[in-house]
């Protein structure tokens, strides 16, 4: 359930780039050492998170209560991600724990730009559970969302698609469909599923399969969304009858009774995950905090907020049937859905997009 897309090609098409480098310069000139000094010595840790609902949330179930047991305060930017490592190449960054998506901290490792984890000081990591593809060299998970299958309930009588191959599948469900445009990695995996490979065969991609697919549907697409409220919106309105959707952004419609539902069945995980930029001003501070936000305690009680799903199975122990129903990491969902395959992702990023924008603007 992301905020950030915008940020995200932003960072994707200009690292390294030299604007970044100009932008390092008017982002970092009117900080001094002797304010980083101040930051530091006031205990306050600045932290990178993209705000909005998100932002409280994590204020509420993470910062507050992290501040009343260490007295350290919490103050939140939010930079976009070529500001991000504008600063941190510059080596003064304005943040010392950056919360992003798995997908950047990647990224930024690749880039130089984070420090190592020293996972020894994160005790709460240790025999938790957490996804292996979550304990990064450079990044550390800590909560899961995902892309999954949305429809109307009254547009198909008593039927439901339960499916990918029935989304692909206009003749058993009419109607028109909507699917992620640029704000998010294209839906190739949406399509070989359709086509009827297994889960756990998805990776790596068979692209000129998957665009083969997406032929047989693109009659049927009536527009590619752009941001999160997207989906609902036009199948609130009845504009599509079926569409992809980041989970959390429809549970709002639907509790204003808009006759929406959405299917875990092929539903493609994401995480957030916690990192130290180089050149942080308070890496101690940084780790307690990041292990603070690892407790299952935690965990739970900003799920309960936030649609996002824990990264430590035990959370769950904490959270009612009703609220964990709705979370991407429950164990009957983590079986039906999938992890994104990060390093594929970004080893073929540029040609897919290009081959997709072509396939759109066909």
């Amino acid at each position: 359930m992301r905020d950030v897309g915008i940020d995200r090609r932003a960072f994707l098409s200009g690292v390294g780039s030299v604007a970044v480098g100009a932008a390092a310069t008017s982002l970092t000139a009117c900080e001094s050492r002797d304010d980083r000094r101040a930051a530091k010595s006031s205990k306050t840790l600045v932290v990178r998170n993209f705000g909005g609902a998100y932002g409280e949330a994590n204020r509420e179930a993470v910062y507050d209560p992290f501040t009343k047991e260490t007295g350290i305060r919490i103050k939140v930017v939010n930079f976009a991600h070529d500001q991000m490592l504008a600063q941190i190449k510059e080596g003064r960054p304005r943040f010392d724990v950056m919360d992003i998506d798995m997908s950047n901290l990647v990224l930024f490792e690749h880039q130089d730009a984070s420090e190592p984890l020293d996972y020894g000081r994160l005790k709460n990591t240790r025999n938790a559970g957490i996804a292996q593809s979550l304990l990064t060299p450079n990044g550390v998970g800590k909560s899961y969302w995902a892309s999954v299958l949305a429809y109307r309930t009254d547009a198909f009588g008593t039927r439901k698609p339960e499916s990918w191959a029935d989304f692909w599948n206009p003749g058993a469900f009419p109607g028109d469909r909507a699917l992620q445009g640029e704000v998010d990695w294209p839906e190739l995996e949406f399509a070989l599923l359709a086509d009827g490979v297994p889960l756990d065969r998805l990776y790596p991609l068979d692209v000129n399969r998957a665009f083969k697919v997406l032929d047989e549907i693109k009659g049927s697409v009536r527009t590619f969304w752009e941001y999160g409220a997207e989906p609902g919106e036009l199948l609130s309105r009845g504009s599509v009858v079926a569409s992809s959707t980041w989970a959390g952004r429809l549970q709002q419609p639907i509790k204003r009774g808009a006759p929406l539902a959405y299917e875990w069945n092929g539903a493609r995980r994401q995480s957030n995950g916690y990192g130290i930029p180089k050149g942080s001003a308070n890496p101690d501070a940084a780790y307690r905090l990041i292990d603070f936000a690892l407790r299952p305690e935690v965990q739970a009680h900003v799920a309960r907020i936030y649609p996002d799903g824990p990264v430590v199975p035990a959370a769950y122990g904490y959270l009612t049937e009703s609220s964990a129903m709705n979370l991407a990491s429950t164990p009957g969902h983590l079986l039906s859905g999938f992890d994104m395959d990060i390093e594929w992702w970004l080893e073929n990023q540029d040609d897919v997009t290009r081959r997709w924008r072509e396939w759109v603007r066909a």
